[in-house]
């Protein structure tokens, strides 16, 4: 990345530690929540609707991510799992739960999950990671994670590409798994018709 300017996470960005509430407080509908438990199982690089809900209550207590945060599960049980993260782009601020990192920036969201989904990223955060049995990154230690930083006009066009790639390789109804599901059909077909000898 040749010509793109190397800066410290925490020159570009606010980083504080999720809140405290539990999965015990979800209720049917309220106020949107990410439990950091879900960051390993349901997000991907961006999200705009969350699976869970709080009541006022508890979402007065927490702490909140707004449009364009990164919501990081900075405990896990291996260093691959560990600063598992999305973007959230949702409309509505979300409450965090507590084992996670929001981190606030003026930058792409998408371009930073990228990012933080990357070799690069994995290789800095294996030395910041520590633990056993519980491993975890300290959300004050991500500030000295070094991010090779281009214009905000090369991250949109990054994010663009990547946009794309990502869904030729993971869209059901598009790209690589229409493809081979499209292909297993076929074969299905032309398998049973091969096999289907008629009785003499």
């Amino acid at each position: 990345m040749f010509g793109y300017a190397p800066v410290k996470l925490g020159e570009i960005a606010t980083i504080v530690r999720g809140g405290n509430f539990q999965k015990k407080d979800f209720i049917e509908n309220g106020r949107p929540c990410i439990h950091y438990g879900q960051m390993y199982t349901h997000f991907g690089i961006a999200a705009d609707k969350t699976l869970t809900f709080v009541n006022e209550e508890v979402f007065a207590k927490s702490k909140i991510a707004k449009s364009g945060d990164i919501v990081m599960a900075v405990t896990s049980e291996n260093v691959e799992d560990v600063c598992s993260c999305t973007a959230w782009i949702g409309d509505e601020d979300i409450a965090i739960s507590g084992h996670t990192a929001i981190i606030s920036h003026n930058q792409n969201p998408k371009f930073l999950s990228y990012y933080f989904h990357s070799v690069m990223f994995f290789n800095q955060k294996k030395k910041l990671a520590h633990g056993t049995k519980v491993i975890e990154v300290t959300p004050s230690k991500l500030g000295d994670i070094v991010i090779m930083l281009p214009t905000i006009e090369k991250q949109n066009r990054m994010v663009s590409i990547l946009d794309r790639f990502d869904s030729l390789c993971n869209s059901i109804s598009e790209g690589l798994p229409a493809e081979i599901e499209a292909r297993q059909k076929q074969y299905e077909f032309y398998r049973d018709k091969l096999l289907s000898f008629k009785q003499l």
